[in-house]
């Protein structure tokens, strides 16, 4: 019986479960699992997951916080209870998100990823299995060069253009998430065109970072995410690691064609790159310049945002 494509995936690329239901993980073995506040959510409002959340409530409601601290508090707690669960399934790395509305305040910013490396440490969990998510903003990427020195490594999200990867890259960044799908739904939006393959713009995007890293000799990780159809990860095949839903794992495993690398760094080498960098003034106006990052930056902070409120809601609701 020939292997399927997700098995044949797994030879050269490391395969993450974007998605915060443990069931999944446990069909499709990935290596590492990823959440992010929607996620999360959506697994909370799920009865089997009403536990974590009713625990996380039940462990603190009485410790002596109140108002706004008690809530942020319990959100923090939900997202440890459920990367404890995570890393019961997965045998390396799980990513934990910062709070959203932290993505333009550096302080806060590292302030929230040491509570959050500090709660996995009380539960004995060592702070080489937990990736902290933050938001590829100027002040984020800042942020995770302090965090970075401390042992604390961060999954620089929300990433759609060239700048944003050069300056996670040469902050010293563990890794990136260059949104695949986002990318494709703006230019879909914006020319009507349907990109398939090799043609589509998000495919392309991560191409360029990752043969950049590797022509470059950096050591930031690229994780491809947000993914629309399994063609646009069979484009991406050899790249660092892959972040992929339940839905399209499922596709991937009940497909038995030929997967063919697509990336290496060896292929690298040769490409035809110039090295560049960024400080704020250049990084703030590349991005600025580039009218489908700006806009996907943007509307995913609000959107992680707006789904963190939600939870507070539900937390509150329980209270």
């Amino acid at each position: 019986m020939s292997a399927s494509q997700l098995d044949q995936l797994k030879q050269f690329t490391t395969v993450v479960a974007d998605t915060g239901d443990f069931e999944s993980m446990k069909v499709y073995k990935p290596q590492d699992a990823t959440t992010n506040p929607s996620l999360i959510l959506q697994a909370a409002g799920k009865e089997e997951y009403r536990h974590l959340v009713e625990k996380a409530v039940s462990e603190l409601k009485d410790g002596g916080l109140s108002g706004d601290e008690l809530v942020e508090a319990i959100i923090d707690r939900i997202l440890i209870l459920f990367g404890l669960e995570i890393l019961k399934i997965v045998p390396g790395r799980v990513s934990t998100e910062t709070d959203a509305r932290l993505s333009f305040d550096t302080e806060g910013t590292i302030d929230k990823a040491r509570e959050l490396i500090a709660g996995y440490e009380k539960e004995g969990i060592s702070r080489d299995r937990i990736l902290i998510k933050i938001a590829s903003t100027w002040e984020g990427i800042r942020a995770a060069e302090i965090l970075e020195k401390e042992g604390i490594h961060c999954n620089l999200t929300l990433l759609f253009s060239f700048c944003q990867a050069v300056a996670c890259a040469e902050a010293g960044v563990q890794l990136i998430s260059p949104f695949v799908g986002r990318i494709l739904d703006w230019y879909k939006a914006s020319t009507g065109k349907d990109y398939q393959g090799e043609e589509d713009p998000g495919v392309q995007s991560v191409r360029e970072i990752y043969t950049y890293y590797k022509k470059f000799g950096y050591k930031t990780e690229v994780m491809g995410a947000s993914f629309r159809n399994t063609g646009e990860i069979l484009c991406l095949a050899g790249c660092d690691l892959l972040t992929i839903s339940p839905k399209l794992l499922q596709e991937l495993n009940d497909s038995t064609d030929t997967v063919e690398r697509a990336l290496s760094p060896d292929g690298s080498k040769d490409a035809d790159l110039e090295k560049v960098s960024y400080d704020e003034k250049t990084f703030r106006l590349a991005l600025n310049e580039d009218a489908m990052a700006t806009e996907k930056l943007a509307q995913g902070i609000r959107s992680f945002a707006a789904d963190i409120v939600k939870l507070e809601e539900l937390v509150k609701s329980m209270l």
